[in-house]
């Protein structure tokens, strides 16, 4: 059956048909990429609710519902409408944890949310002024698809992680520092929901199957409301999301976090030097992650042009750091990128309609808020795994014969899912791309904007003895 006609003035908005795609591959990719990301409606508001600033207050949980749907919604289709690609937006992980456990101790909560209000700022104010688009287009194209395989591995290991199949091993003493399972072992129905699922997709997508990433998601969250309602399961069975159905799917948002924040209200409370340090923490953390992410999403979709540059990327990097100001304006943490758009991409997605879909989606998760959870990752983590598969691939573009790529490369590669941070992964990147072709006498090679950012993540590297040195530690 042929695919439906474009419409023209949709046509023109998003260039569907000139990329290769369908109005179907859209909405299905829009679709998949909500679903792999629903689960930020429920760790989000775990990670900042879970935490007190310094004077033992907590942010509501119902609230921050609340808002990391608003944000996730409005961002997510500002990014489709501006810079027409299908890169999803949402609190980022790990910026929620440094917010929650580093900065907000040492403060009040809107101190802390001024602080990453800032952070977006400056992201906005490098991408009106062309330096943060100039240092993307700096880095070596061997660089940016080692970037891309490095967020594949990264990306898998949030999957194996998020189902509870790859856990971390409790005491100091541990002789590994990860494990299969609970103890060493898989057992439970949600690991064999998991497991399933694995299979299940992987073989949907070796038989070509239409759909096969969100097929795969729906069909396991079935399997696993049937599981849970048959054996009875307790919801710490499952982890951060149990698959029962809400008794009441409908309530009303509670907008009441919107605008509690203080732009300058951390300098008077740490201090200027240590506020400015923390700006520069959450600023870095931003900046590459979503680098990382455009990069490894938009090779993915093969949107990237012949020197591996990314469409649009001005207006995408001034979405995205819009994202962070609105994160922290309406308290949900700060707003990036999110490497689950690759779910979407594995569906077909290449422009930003499937935004539009995907924005919609957390839109309607304002009201549907008990719906969100019914998703358990065990159901969704396996879109993950079949994703980094498919970044994986990019490795066969790496030149492995020569070390002064090579050895950048594989750290870029390694380092991310080993230290579970994409900016770790690039910041050990760049550094040894400089330091290996200094070494080999190239470092003529590397550009004047490579050594910039090289310098920068020894900072970001050596940021606690450089704190203890000045005495802001």
């Amino acid at each position: 059956m042929p695919a439906p006609p474009v419409p023209p003035a949709v046509e023109r908005r998003f260039r569907i048909a000139e990329r290769g795609s369908t109005l179907g591959r859209e909405v299905r990719g829009g679709v998949a990429t909500f679903f792999t990301m629903a689960y930020i409606l429920v760790l989000n508001p775990i990670v900042l609710g879970g935490a007190e600033d310094r004077f033992g207050n907590r942010l509501p949980e119902e609230q921050l519902v609340t808002v990391t749907a608003l944000v996730a919604a409005v961002m997510t289709v500002l990014m489709g409408l501006t810079a027409n690609i299908p890169l999803a937006l949402a609190a980022g992980l790990g910026i929620n944890a440094l917010v929650a456990y580093q900065i907000a101790p040492t403060m009040s909560w809107p101190d802390a949310m001024g602080l990453v209000v800032l952070s977006g700022v400056v992201v906005c104010l490098l991408v009106v002024t062309g330096v943060r688009e100039a240092i993307m287009r700096a880095i070596p194209h061997a660089l940016k698809q080692a970037i891309s395989v490095g967020v594949g591995l990264f990306i898998a290991f949030v999957g194996f992680v998020n189902a509870g199949f790859a856990t971390r091993v409790p005491g100091e003493t541990a002789s590994v520092p990860v494990q299969l399972g609970d103890d060493g072992d898989l057992s439970g129905w949600p690991a064999l929901v998991f497991c399933l699922g694995v299979l299940l997709t992987a073989g949907l997508l070796a038989r070509g199957v239409r759909g096969a990433i969100l097929v795969g998601i729906v069909v396991m969250t079935a399997v696993a409301v049937a599981v849970d309602t048959a054996a009875g399961l307790s919801p710490r069975d499952w982890g951060l999301t149990a698959p029962s159905l809400p008794a009441d799917p409908v309530a009303l948002p509670d907008f009441s976090l919107v605008g509690e924040f203080s732009l300058f209200g951390a300098f008077d409370r740490v201090g200027a030097l240590t506020a400015v340090m923390l700006v520069f923490t959450l600023f870095l953390t931003d900046f590459f992650d979503t680098m990382g992410t455009a990069v490894g999403v938009s090779s993915e979709a093969g949107l990237l042009d012949g020197q591996g540059r990314v469409p649009n990327l001005g207006r995408l990097l001034f979405v995205d750091g819009l994202a962070a100001v609105a994160g922290g304006a309406a308290s949900a943490s700060s707003g990036t990128s999110y490497l689950e758009s690759a779910a979407g991409v594995g569906e077909g997605a290449r422009t930003g309609l499937a935004n539009v879909v995907t924005g919609g989606l957390f839109a309607l998760s304002l009201f549907l808020a008990p719906l969100a959870a019914v998703v358990p990752a065990q159901a969704a983590a396996p879109a993950l795994v079949a994703v980094g598969f498919l970044l994986m691939a990019q490795v066969r573009h790496v030149d492995w014969t020569r070390l002064d790529i090579a050895i950048p490369a594989f750290l870029t590669i390694a380092v991310m899912p080993f230290t579970y941070s994409i900016t770790n992964g690039i910041g050990a990147g760049f550094v040894a791309y400089a330091a290996v072709k200094t070494a080999v006498g190239r470092r003529r090679e590397v550009p004047a904007l490579m050594w910039a950012v090289a310098g920068l993540f020894v900072v970001y590297f050596a940021i606690d003895p450089l704190e203890q040195l000045l005495g802001v530690g």
